[in-house]
């Protein structure tokens, strides 16, 4: 039986590419002198707000780098921010008419969903863990575990929906089922990813939301 439903939420649930990219770009380019690439900017796994932060800017400067991240997440957001995906509402409002618990894990932090929740109606959930919740970021599932816990439910109980291999790998150290949200990556992404997953621990693969549904009565 599934008692509860962990989603992530950026490329899950909403669109925050550019958004984040930018972001990310403007804080960082004061401290390494230029306005990074892609590619840099990749290398530097930014899944993790102060994680990524952490790999460039002093120790001791970290704390005012994130406010300034913060300011430019939410001056930008306006323009940038790509919306919820299409299909998520719709997802998110069948599964409220369920007995099921609902919540969020996630690489955001708490100020950054603020900003987001504040434009984007994604209703009620019964669990928020974000960066600011953890000492290691996903893979490790120590954001699900702590999720869980605050539920009261077993992983054996409980789903995570992701766009990532971290997610997968997350979830299946969590000792939870892990579905793919596949609605936001392109026809040639989808194969490579689904590889790599399947690899990891594959439950559901999803190509949109409302596939989540029928596989709930499932096993």
């Amino acid at each position: 039986m599934i008692r509860a439903i962990l989603f992530d939420l950026d490329g899950t649930l909403i669109d925050t590419w550019n958004l984040y990219i930018e972001t990310y770009l403007r804080t960082l380019e004061p401290y390494v002198g230029h306005r990074l690439s892609l590619e840099e900017l990749r290398a530097l796994h930014p899944t993790s707000e102060m994680r990524a932060l952490h790999r460039v800017v002093p120790p001791g400067e970290a704390q005012q780098a994130h406010t300034v991240f913060l300011d430019h997440y939410r001056r930008l957001h306006l323009e940038l921010f790509g919306g919820i995906y299409p299909g998520v509402s719709a997802l998110l409002d069948a599964l409220r008419t369920r007995p099921l618990a609902l919540g969020l894990v996630t690489g955001k932090s708490r100020g950054a969903w603020e900003i987001t929740r504040a434009a984007a109606d994604l209703g009620p959930f019964d669990v928020f863990v974000g960066d600011d919740d953890v000492q290691d970021a996903k893979p490790s599932p120590e954001g699900l575990v702590l999720a869980l816990q605050r539920l009261g439910v077993p992983p054996a109980e409980a789903v995570y929906v992701g766009d990532s291999p971290n997610d997968a790998a997350a979830a299946r150290d969590a000792g939870m089922r892990y579905a793919a949200a596949l609605w936001a990556k392109s026809s040639e992404e989808r194969p490579g990813f689904v590889a790599r997953v399947r690899e990891v621990g594959l439950w559901a693969e999803l190509p949109e939301p409302a596939h989540l549904l029928p596989r709930l009565n499932g096993p």
